[in-house]
């Protein structure tokens, strides 16, 4: 392993980050200590060092993937220390100048406190990039909520690209920010989905213009309670240049953006699903119209696109939650002086991500559609309304969530359920509540551990579910719930539930 150089001596004198200008921050001659050795983390390395950083990395896991990625850093003269031991305290070998967290890593996590304490910055991937990023870099248009964000940003980012602007999707979707940022061939436009975990270390954002999408309960035992976790996905306005974009028929967005110290002339863009009122993005007649980005807004709306366009994001046409994705993306878009014509071009030419309200297939006249990504219950709220009969493939770990405004709501919606799960008893006594004519599988949860057992327990959720449904109806894996108790992830239990459609007999057209 390389070693790192020692801290400088009073000879050899290193200005500290913080008091380095920006943009255009200088690395050259820092010590930087990366906390979390991901995407991010790697870019971090990778990006600093080639720009004359001593980049040391550490992470409390030690596995063949992560040695494989140390041993390429490793030979460019970064050192990367794997194990627990080397995330409980800073590094008594070396004096840090800054330390960059992965978005994971808690404020209480030791090693992050120990740096709050001895006065070491800690920044997030996203603070220094945008540091690094050079004068005149990319715009930034940058997307928060707890719902929504990737499917929001990535239909930005088809708008943009409908422009004829060199954008890419950054951030918690794509490209880390970094590598984004300091692109040698540069970015017009950067469409950032930011998390809860990234904004709680990032203090300058400065974009163009920002949106929250919507913000209810998540993550509330990682930032401490839930106006802890509001004030993060708020930071996202902070510096905002012309436009930050909230949700109407969610009043805490407007007083984020009432809190935020924003540049002067930024304005407050509303985003609605009713018709638009001034300084507005909303619908009118089945069109996306715009009242706030034209002169004569007063007095006129321009039409940006229809629901038509958007039809092919869903087996019976866009859903709400996918409208106002929609109109946010076209609200960011239009800030950045995009034409009309290219946000109906770019939502013409969306399709909808991996697991995220994604069409796995139609057999007997049943659509089968993977919302895996919907691991809270406001996430499964969305999917649930954008069909009239559903057969709902729900369960897994709720993290105390309340299930029951959830259930209710759906109730009328649902013609039969079949339960993940180690522990269905949240989603059977709301269920009993809500939906006591409704018909219950609960699926035996048997073993697990292995990819065997995954696979069985998804193959007898499939055919559980077409035992239930009749033609017309949609089956949706929307489960409301974390995977952590029976799969590796929320993607392989998407992936295990197309798999096991993809083997079901029936006509397919």
């Amino acid at each position: 392993m390389s070693e790192l150089r020692s801290a400088p001596g009073p000879g050899d004198p290193v200005t500290p980050v913080e008091q380095r200008p920006w943009p255009g921050l200088d690395v050259a001659g820092l010590t930087i200590l990366v906390a979390g050795f991901g995407v991010s983390g790697y870019a971090v390395a990778d990006q600093t060092m080639q720009r004359g950083a001593q980049v040391l990395v550490v992470d409390g896991a030690d596995t063949p993937e992560i040695r494989e990625r140390a041993q390429i850093l490793e030979v460019l003269g970064v050192q990367v220390r794997l194990g627990p031991e080397h995330t409980v305290a800073l590094p008594a070998d070396h004096a840090v100048d800054l330390v960059v967290t992965s978005p994971g890593w808690r404020p209480d996590q030791p090693l992050l406190a120990a740096a709050t304490a001895a006065g070491i910055p800690v920044w997030s991937e996203v603070e220094l990039a945008r540091r690094m990023q050079a004068p005149g870099g990319p715009a930034w248009l940058a997307v928060t909520g707890t719902n929504g964000k990737t499917t929001a940003v990535t239909m930005l980012e088809s708008i943009l690209l409908a422009a004829g602007l060199r954008a890419v999707a950054c951030g918690n979707v794509g490209l880390p920010v970094i590598e984004a940022a300091l692109d040698p061939e540069g970015y017009d436009v950067l469409a950032l989905e930011l998390s809860s975990f990234q904004l709680h270390w990032t203090e300058h954002l400065d974009c163009e213009a920002a949106a929250v999408l919507n913000v209810s309960d998540d993550h509330l035992d990682w930032h401490g309670g839930a106006g802890a976790y509001a004030a993060a996905k708020g930071r996202i306005y902070e510096g905002v240049r012309t436009a930050c974009v909230y949700n109407v028929a969610d009043p805490l967005t407007r007083e984020l953006v009432e809190q935020a110290d924003v540049l002067e002339g930024a304005r407050a863009i509303g985003v609605t699903l009713g018709s638009p009122g001034l300084s507005e993005v909303g619908l009118v007649d089945g069109i996306l119209a715009d009242r706030a980005f034209l002169a004569e807004r007063r007095t006129a709306a321009a039409e940006l696109a229809t629901l038509a366009d958007l039809e092919h994001l869903g087996p019976q046409g866009a859903g709400a939650h996918i409208q106002l994705d929609a109109l946010t993306a076209a609200a960011l878009a239009r800030a950045h002086g995009v034409p009309q014509h290219a946000v109906r071009d770019g939502l013409r030419a969306y399709r909808m991500g991996r697991h995220r309200a994604e069409h796995i297939a139609s057999a007997d006249g049943i659509d089968w559609i993977d919302d895996t990504k919907a691991t809270n219950p406001e996430a499964a709220r969305a999917s649930l309304t954008a069909a009239e009969r559903i057969v709902w493939i729900a369960g897994g770990d709720t993290k105390g969530a309340d299930l029951e405004p959830l259930i209710a709501s759906a109730a009328d919606s649902l013609v039969g359920v079949v339960l993940l799960g180690t522990d269905a008893s949240p989603f059977t006594a709301a269920l009993t509540r809500h939906a006591p004519q409704i018909p219950v599988i609960r699926l035996d949860p048997g073993d697990t551990d292995d990819v065997a057992g995954r696979t069985r327990l998804m193959e007898e959720a499939v055919r559980s579910a077409r035992s239930l449904a009749s033609p017309g109806d949609v089956v949706l894996l929307a489960p409301a719930a974390a995977s952590i108790d029976q799969f590796r992830d929320y993607a392989e239990r998407g992936d295990l539930f197309a798999a096991a459609v993809s083997r079901l007999p029936g006509e397919r057209p």
